[in-house]
């Protein structure tokens, strides 16, 4: 079975799952016994018979909510700024609030050495403490030696973390992904102005933003760089753009080409339209930052980031960058989600909201037909997002197990 788009991976790993081991196709699991093993050990009382189907659905390590699994198809075989940069991007996700700690294998010969990862951390934390185990394949000797070692490690690693406890923090330390996908005629109009309201409530309260999608920013350039909190950050946006549309021009393409058929036959026409809209999603707050791909974000306010309109592309970057929650607008409906950050689903449009109701976090049609302000809808999202990020409410795409993961091959993605 073949998905038509990358969005409907989960749902074919999903199909996978159920037809292999309902009809004896699935692979032998030859660690899961290791596992169990550590994990009857670290109980300390025994597993019976009536027991074990409860027990294994139960929750070993009461203060983690989960292991993730990164899948990529970089780190070897492109440019060497797709591995450097697919360094950083990892290293962002280590350093994330959300990461207790991180697993890496390495075959070795790649050009994603091991040196850059970690030089890629020192960045953004010198004294970086999260538990952090490398192995290198071509020095580990047996397959099968490496990977218990690594079970071994990584089991010692969550029984550290599930010491940690969740405590009171300021909004001023949360930072939050501003994203559309599948947008429509009324993206400009309600969810977006509504999130954008709700950026601009963070940037009052200290917190940081991301506004992203560069080529869904063509055309209102000149109103992000009057708003900029000195002349670099007008600059430095403007060169990023600059930089951008030339690798798409080098390809025979363009920022022009960015809406999609579905964005048209809805009424985004033209990429000036679309992106009237999507700006509206940073609020009228001084822009305070520009962040190139994969930097991560530090400074307090709207900061602007360099990456694709693609869902995942740009989904991946934001909490690469630091973003804990990601408000993603939708006219058409879309899965998107992260491995390690809850993504909050808006509606545009109440239709959409009842008829795809099972990937729909918050409604924002009220604005539509009059029973909502946008400042009002702002506020309602503000408190959604905090209830979220505390944990309190978990979004249809976590519910989902929708765990999307796509770096950004610095090449022309729109």
């Amino acid at each position: 079975m073949v998905p038509l788009v990358f969005c409907e991976n989960k749902n074919i790993q999903v199909l996978k799952q159920a037809l292999e081991e309902e009809l004896g196709f699935a692979a032998p699991q030859p660690y899961r016994r290791q596992v169990a093993e550590l994990a009857k050990t670290y109980r300390k009382t025994p597993i019976t018979g009536s027991e074990q189907a409860a027990t294994e659905r139960e929750r070993l390590f009461e203060n983690v909510d989960g292991i993730r699994f990164l899948l990529h198809e970089g780190g070897c075989g492109g440019t060497k700024e797709d591995s450097n940069n697919l360094c950083g991007l990892l290293a962002g996700y280590m350093h994330h609030p959300n990461v207790a700690g991180a697993t890496v294998l390495s075959l070795g010969c790649q050009h994603a050495q091991i040196g850059i990862l970690r030089e890629e951390i020192r960045k953004r934390d010198p004294n970086f403490a999260k538990p952090l185990f490398i192995f290198e394949q071509q020095r580990s000797g047996s397959e099968a030696a490496m990977m218990s070692e690594a079970i071994r490690q990584t089991f010692a690693g969550l029984v550290e973390a599930n010491k940690v406890q969740r405590t009171p923090a300021p909004l001023s330390s949360l930072c939050v992904g501003l994203k559309c996908g599948g947008s429509d005629g009324f993206s400009g109009l309600s969810a977006n102005p509504a999130i954008g309201h709700t950026a601009d409530l963070m940037a009052a309260l200290g917190g940081r933003t991301l506004l992203s999608e560069f080529p869904e920013l063509c055309g209102v350039e000149q109103g992000l760089i009057n708003r900029g909190a000195n002349p670099e950050v007008g600059n430095r946006f403007i060169q990023l753009m600059r930089d951008y549309a030339a690798r798409a021009a080098a390809v025979r393409a363009g920022f022009e080409m960015n809406p999609s058929p579905g964005n048209m036959r809805d009424g985004l026409l033209t990429d000036a339209m679309k992106s009237a809209g999507a700006a509206k999603k940073g609020g009228t707050s001084p822009v305070t930052a520009v962040l190139d791909y994969p930097e991560y974000s530090s400074e307090p306010g709207l900061n602007l980031q360099c990456t694709p309109g693609n869902d995942v592309e740009c989904v991946t970057a934001q909490v690469g960058a630091g973003a804990s929650v990601v408000l993603f607008t939708t006219g058409l409906g879309t899965p998107t989600g992260n491995p390690i950050a809850p993504v909050v689903k808006l509606s545009t449009n109440s239709d959409l909201a009842q008829r795809m109701y099972d990937i729909i976090d918050v409604d924002t049609g009220a604005i539509v037909v009059g029973e909502s302000t946008i400042q009002e809808m702002g506020e309602r999202i503000l408190d959604f997002t905090v209830k979220v990020a505390s944990g309190e409410i978990r979004t249809r795409a976590e519910l989902k197990a929708q765990e999307d993961f796509i770096p950004w091959k610095r090449g022309v993605s729109l």
